[in-house]
Formats: structure tokens, C-alpha cells, sequence
């Protein structure tokens, strides 16, 4: 066979293409690298000057799960024998990509998630050039399909079980079932001093009795403090080795039910509990297992009729019927609301920023489980479908254009939602749950 050589002539006609120098080629990657060095520059300096570290390192955490999720597809889709073409960091226009044999990485101006494109996730790409096709996400069998669709999903579960892990590991969590009569901290009254402070109780006394009753666990002293409004209890407390014998006399609280309860305004000091990396992974999974079931219930309860109603009162700021603490703390919250939670757990100790990454984490997933597009977990319902009607080796294909109206109207909801939420974050901010 006689091969034609199609290349352009480099003769007077048409000049040869120009191959710019590696010198160039290094400037022009750093221009177009420009933007991203701005945002990153302007965010550190936005965290040392607010002293906002963890809110923004809880931030980039949260983006850097997304691209896990997004890695998640990815590794799946490789290892499956899809071809994957892009792999970005953000939405919206191109700030700095790179391609790398067929796949481009890059990064987009809108850091709020990321992307992996794999050619021919459903029937409606026409456009899959037809040497690409065995290739595409729809000729593959059933069990690669559910894997690379449900990859991120995994990797969510994955993160969860791991950091709950390395949590009971290396730092602890705290064990409220400890028999403890040691005073772990001493709270002020938005009034002045609180009658702990009167009483002249330290962190790190040991209660030994009250009013002659020996102190065994923490849990019996409460019920005992809040029955005697404006009464002395006379308490014996172990102090540097030494017996000491202070009086406090509870301030009397109304709550509101109307009942009032005695107040002193001391802690106990509760033990962190570690355990092996074998017992902490086996509860990482447990625990994992029981937020799963936990944001299922709360998602189904951000949708019931009471809730949207409720939500609709927060909004509309109708007065005729009062949204209570409980009902508006159960509100979807935004990505806002998020990073001023983050803060507070902050100010409580990493344990608590952990727990709620884990939350976050496990949330996504279960959202992400959802069967309708966009969602991951649409995918994995279409494939099951298909998997379903396929008769006698005969594949079955769903006609997608069927359930965009849907997904049309999920993404929509999804938009108002997540406005809504962070209009509500800014103007109407939900009460510090770490207090």
C-alpha cells in the first residue's frame, strides 16, 4: 500500500509552524498560572490577617474531599478502560489547565467542587468519535458502570471511617461514661460572676462530697444542684492533695417552661478515651454507619411538609407563627454557614473539627446517593435499570432525554436552596451548636 504524506509543505508558500522555545513555553504556563497564585496569595493573607486559619484550612479541606471524589471517578474510569478527557478543580471559565496524554487537568475561577468528564456517560453525547466508543461509559459492562459511578461515594464512606479512626488513635474522644468528679472548667453568668467563681472553686478540684453525700460520679451532682435554688450546699473538694471546704449557694434559673433550677456554673473534666488502630478503625465504621442512617432521617426531614413550611417562615420572616431553635437549627445549611461552624468547633478543639468533617463527609455521600441526575447515585439507578430490562444478552439502553426534565428541576432546586441558605447564613446565622 502506497502511503500519501499529508504534511503542509514547508517551502516559500507556507512558512513551517513556528515551535515556540521552552523558554516561552515556560512563561506563557506561568501567565496563565497567574490567577491561581492571586486567589491562593489573597486567601492566606485574608486568614492571617482575620486570624481565620482553621475556617480557611477547613475550606480547602472541603475542596480538596471534592477532588477526592472527582479522583475517586477518575481511578475507576482508567482502571475500567474509559477514556477520561478532563479533570478540573472548580466551575466556570479556565484559569490554568495542562494535558497529560489524553486527559487535561486544570483549574477553574469558581472553587466550589471540581469535575471528571468521561465520554459517554449516556446516550445523549452524539459527538464520541466512533474510534472512541468501546471506550465510552455506556458500552461498558454493569459492574465497571456501578463501580466508576459509585467511586465518590466510596471514597466519602472511605475518608469518614479513616478520620474517625486516627481520631480515637492519636487523640480520643471523650468518655461521658468516666467516673469523674473533677471540675473541668467554671463558667461566668451573663450577669457577673456565677456562684462557682463565689464559691471560690478551681478547674481541677476534685469534688469528694456535698452537703456530707460522697461524690462517686459526676452525673448525680446536677439533679442535686438544680433542686436547690437559693439553698447552700456545702461541698468538701480535694485540692493539691488537701481537703478543702467551700459553700455555694445555687442561682436560681427560670427555663422555659417557666420551672426554675439551680445554677453554679461548674464542669466536669471529662477523660479522652484511645484506643488500638484496630478497635479505633472497627468503631470508625460503626460510627460511620450510624451517621449514615442519621443524615438519611434529616434528609427526609428537610423536605417533609413541616420543615419546608418552616423554612418558608424563616424566608418570608412571617411572625404569625415562630420558627423554634430546634426546628430552624435543622435547616439546610450553605457553604457559608459551614465555614462559620467550622470556626466555632475550632474554638472547642480538633476534635470537634474533626467530627464535623466526618458529618460533611458522610452527608455528601448520602446526598450523592440520591437516584435522579446529577446526582452519582442517578447513574448508578440507570444502570441497574438497564441491567434489569436487558433480556437473553440483548443490552438495553434508557432513552435519557426522558429524565432530564428531572434533573432540570433537581438542579434548579438544588441553585434556589443553596441561595436561600446562604442568604440565611449572612442575615439569619444559626446559634453556635458548640455552646
Amino acid at each position: 500500500m502506497t502511503q500519501i504524506d499529508q504534511s503542509p509543505p514547508t517551502g516559500p508558500e507556507t512558512p513551517a509552524k513556528q515551535v515556540p522555545a521552552p523558554e516561552a513555553e515556560r512563561k506563557e504556563a506561568l501567565r496563565e498560572l497567574a490567577p491561581v497564585v492571586v486567589v491562593l496569595v489573597s486567601l492566606v493573607t485574608w486568614s492571617v490577617v482575620s486570624g481565620n486559619f482553621a475556617v480557611v484550612g477547613f475550606v480547602l479541606a472541603i475542596l480538596a474531599v471534592v477532588m477526592i471524589h472527582e479522583g475517586g471517578h477518575f481511578i475507576a474510569a482508567k482502571r475500567s478502560g474509559m477514556k477520561v478527557t478532563e479533570y478540573f478543580v472548580g466551575f466556570g471559565p479556565r484559569l490554568w489547565s495542562v494535558r497529560r496524554g489524553e486527559t487535561e487537568y486544570g483549574v477553574k475561577a469558581i472553587p466550589l467542587g471540581g469535575y471528571v468528564k468521561i465520554i459517554g456517560m449516556s446516550n445523549l453525547e452524539r459527538d464520541v468519535d466512533p474510534a472512541d466508543e468501546p471506550r465510552t461509559y455506556r458500552q461498558q459492562s454493569y459492574g465497571r458502570r456501578m463501580l466508576v459511578a459509585g467511586a465518590g461515594i466510596i471514597t466519602h464512606f472511605v475518608i469518614a471511617i479513616l478520620v474517625l479512626a486516627f481520631a480515637w488513635t492519636a487523640i480520643g474522644f471523650p468518655d461521658f461514661d468516666a467516673k469523674t468528679t473533677t471540675i473541668g472548667n467554671i463558667s461566668a453568668m451573663a450577669d457577673g460572676q456565677s456562684p462557682a467563681t463565689k464559691a471560690g472553686f478551681r478547674v481541677g478540684d476534685r469534688i469528694v462530697s456535698y452537703d456530707g453525700i460522697p461524690a462517686r460520679e459526676w452525673r448525680d451532682l446536677p439533679p442535686y444542684i438544680r433542686a436547690r435554688p437559693d439553698q447552700d450546699i456545702t461541698f468538701v473538694v480535694e485540692r493539691s492533695g488537701s481537703p478543702v471546704t467551700l459553700t455555694a449557694r445555687p442561682a436560681p434559673v427560670t427555663a422555659e417552661d417557666d420551672t426554675t433550677f439551680g445554677y453554679i456554673g461548674i464542669g466536669a473534666q471529662i477523660p479522652e478515651e484511645r484506643v488500638n488502630p484496630l478497635v479505633a478503625l472497627g468503631r470508625g465504621t460503626t460510627e460511620t454507619a450510624e451517621l449514615t442512617w442519621r443524615s438519611v432521617a434529616a434528609l427526609g426531614s428537610i423536605f417533609s411538609p413541616n420543615s419546608v413550611g418552616n423554612y418558608a417562615r424563616m424566608v418570608t420572616g412571617d411572625g404569625s407563627q415562630q420558627v423554634n431553635e430546634t426546628e430552624e437549627a435543622s435547616r439546610p445549611v450553605s457553604v457559608v454557614g459551614v465555614a462559620r461552624i467550622a470556626g466555632q468547633a475550632a474554638d472547642r478543639g480538633i476534635v470537634n473539627v474533626l467530627e464535623l468533617f466526618v458529618i460533611l463527609n458522610v452527608f455528601l455521600a448520602v446526598v450523592n446517593l440520591f437516584p435522579l441526575l446529577p446526582f452519582d447515585g442517578g447513574h448508578l439507578a440507570i444502570a441497574t435499570y438497564e441491567r434489569i430490562r436487558s433480556r437473553k444478552g440483548r443490552r438495553y439502553q434508557a432513552d435519557v432525554t426522558k429524565l432530564m426534565p428531572f434533573a432540570v428541576a433537581t438542579v434548579v432546586l438544588m441553585v434556589m436552596l443553596g441561595g436561600v441558605s446562604i442568604w440565611l447564613d449572612i442575615f439569619r446565622p444559626l446559634a453556635n451548636p458548640f455552646q
